[in-house]
């Protein structure tokens, strides 16, 4: 008989990055379509969330060019979430005009690496995020305007750049976005140095600071 559990414990859902955290770290280039069947044969094999492209500028991160080709090819489908990934407005405006069902804005717990991946320190994404987040409330009303956001923060357990990111740190971005009326936080392990301790930490932490947003964790072997 199944256990009984609080509401929040009764089930885990995984959310697919493959598409864009694992294909952006490749060598090899592969073209929207083979991206597409990529998307298509995970869907197939029980994905029911997707992060499916980023849009991000083809300079930076060839490996995620053809982001609108992606999307256009991965018509609407019940009960799956494709999800596009952006840094930036710029990146959140060219989400809008496609088919995503989600949008996941990247920030950086830390001000080294968001200078190096954003151009934008702790304090910009912040206001960046705003922004966003007062365009969405400008645009409500408007059918497929605003398809639903989440946010993700980098770097939670170390950066590359700034060493040691503390839980003080941690928590206090937690409750300021949580505070802008996000529904979903994920805490990502950007360069795979967390251990299940500091993890511990740092999830009650952001549970605290946010109680009503649904974490996700990203994290790297």
């Amino acid at each position: 008989r199944p256990m009984s559990l609080p509401s929040r414990q009764r089930a885990i859902q995984i959310v697919e990055v493959g598409p864009r955290d694992g294909l952006q770290n490749e060598k090899a280039v592969l073209e929207p379509a083979v991206r597409v069947e990529l998307v298509q044969r995970l869907e197939a094999a029980g994905a029911r969330r997707i992060e499916a492209v980023s849009f991000v500028h083809p300079k930076y991160v060839p490996q995620m060019a053809g982001a609108e080709e992606v999307m256009a090819a991965l018509p609407l489908s019940a009960g799956r979430s494709r999800i596009g990934l952006v840094l930036n407005g710029k990146g959140y405006d060219r989400a809008l005009g496609t088919g995503v069902d989600e949008v996941n804005v990247s920030v950086s717990a830390t001000d080294g690496f968001g200078l190096k991946s954003q151009g934008l320190s702790v304090v910009q994404q912040g206001e960046m995020l705003e922004a966003i987040l007062a365009g969405r409330r400008n645009a409500e009303g408007e059918p497929g305007a605003t398809p639903s956001l989440s946010v993700t923060i980098s770097c939670v357990w170390g950066c590359p750049f700034d060493g040691e990111v503390s839980v003080d740190q941690v928590a206090d971005l937690v409750g300021r976005i949580g505070a802008l009326g996000v529904i979903e936080i994920a805490l990502a392990d950007t360069i795979g140095v967390a251990d299940p301790w500091a993890v511990t930490r740092k999830v009650e932490a952001a549970r605290k600071a946010a109680p009503d947003a649904v974490l996700r964790l990203h994290f790297h072997d």
